[in-house]
């Protein structure tokens, strides 16, 4: 017992210098970071090069000398012929959106969306490569008005679903001209759903009171920690009906070929059950459909990277470790099924 003892103690202390050098840093870093410009800069990579380097491998791989030989100089062939008569490729810009509970990376889509329709055409094509379990209302609202730009402006959109794209996630989607699907990918949650805890039986127990004052009839409805009464319940599920309601007509003006009452209840189905609802085009997978384009277009993958101080990376690391966190729990809670 005396060595945990001890062993807790030296744990203890160890712990708490790191601490604090941790905080030290931290403010460091935020001494000198304070009065810059904060920014970020447009990264763009060819992926037309990304699967050229993958198939030379192989075949370099697998081979023999004399094939390799003689596909090399077949492709110089080409190349040289091409050179003589270029043609004029239609344009992929491809994106990335991987959302959290706050729709974090609208901060970057938002630029890049901006950079794209700067130069894309009627006959180029956008390509989404979503993933995201849905969030916060308003968040997901603007970052679903960065993909109708796209549309407004003419140029095609095709959003690509490998894994989950489901309430908020699926708000996105639904702009799409196309929607791709893996065959077991989550789709739906047309939806709304709010909760919160109250413990105000538990104050009242203990007899502590919690005061609300406010002014206007509905500035509070359910609270945490106040007396609950049914007109604010009421109210709050009126509210809830009135967002559902705007989120329904925002999935059939843009999926009109939905049976959108048959399809809003909440629910979730997998890629080829929201197939046969039309909540998807097709049942193909990103890499599927990206590496079909390479073939006929010129593919480009653009990630607006914002330049971040430490405090703020430390805290946005903090922020999806939390984000990860609860989305674990929400997952065992709702008993969601896995194999």
């Amino acid at each position: 017992m005396e060595f945990f003892s001890e062993y807790a103690s030296f744990l203890a202390k160890t712990l708490t210098v790191v601490v604090a050098i941790v905080v030290v840093l931290v403010f460091i870093a935020a001494l000198r970071g304070k009065g810059r410009a904060t920014g970020g800069r447009l990264q763009v990579a060819k992926l037309n090069d990304f699967y050229k380097d993958l198939r030379e491998h192989l075949e370099h791989s697998v081979l023999r000398k004399d094939e390799l030989k003689a596909l090399r100089k077949s492709e110089a062939k080409a190349a040289k012929q091409e050179k003589k008569t270029p043609a004029s490729k239609p344009r992929v810009f491809v994106l990335d959106f991987d959302g959290d509970i706050k729709a974090s990376a609208t901060d970057n889509l938002r630029h890049e969306v901006t950079a794209l329709l700067s130069m894309a055409k009627a006959e180029d094509e956008v390509v989404l490569r979503l993933e995201s379990g849905g969030g916060m209302v308003h968040s997901y609202g603007l970052a679903s008005s960065q993909l109708a730009r796209i549309r407004e402006a003419g140029v095609p959109l095709t959003v690509c679903v490998d894994k989950v794209a489901a309430s908020g996630g699926y708000m996105m989607a639904c702009i799409g001209q196309k929607i791709l699907a893996a065959p077991f990918a989550i789709l739906g949650s047309i939806g709304v759903v709010a909760q919160l805890p109250n413990v105000h039986r538990l104050l009242k127990k203990h007899d502590i009171d919690f005061e609300v004052l406010t002014a206007g009839e509905f500035k509070r409805t359910l609270t945490v920690f106040g007396e609950n009464t049914d007109k604010g319940r009421e109210k709050f599920q009126e509210d809830l009906e009135s967002t559902h309601e705007l989120f329904k007509g925002f999935v059939a003006r843009y999926r009109p070929q939905l049976d959108i009452d048959a399809v809003a209840t909440g629910e979730v189905w997998l890629g080829m059950a929201a197939q046969e609802r039309l909540l998807v085009d097709e049942l193909k997978t990103s890499d599927q459909y990206l590496a079909e384009r390479a073939a006929q277009a010129d593919l480009f993958h653009l990630h607006f990277a914002q330049k971040k101080s430490l405090q703020e990376r430390v805290g946005l690391a903090a922020s999806v470790a939390l984000d990860r966190f609860v989305l674990t729990w929400l997952s065992r809670l709702n008993q969601q099924r896995f194999w």
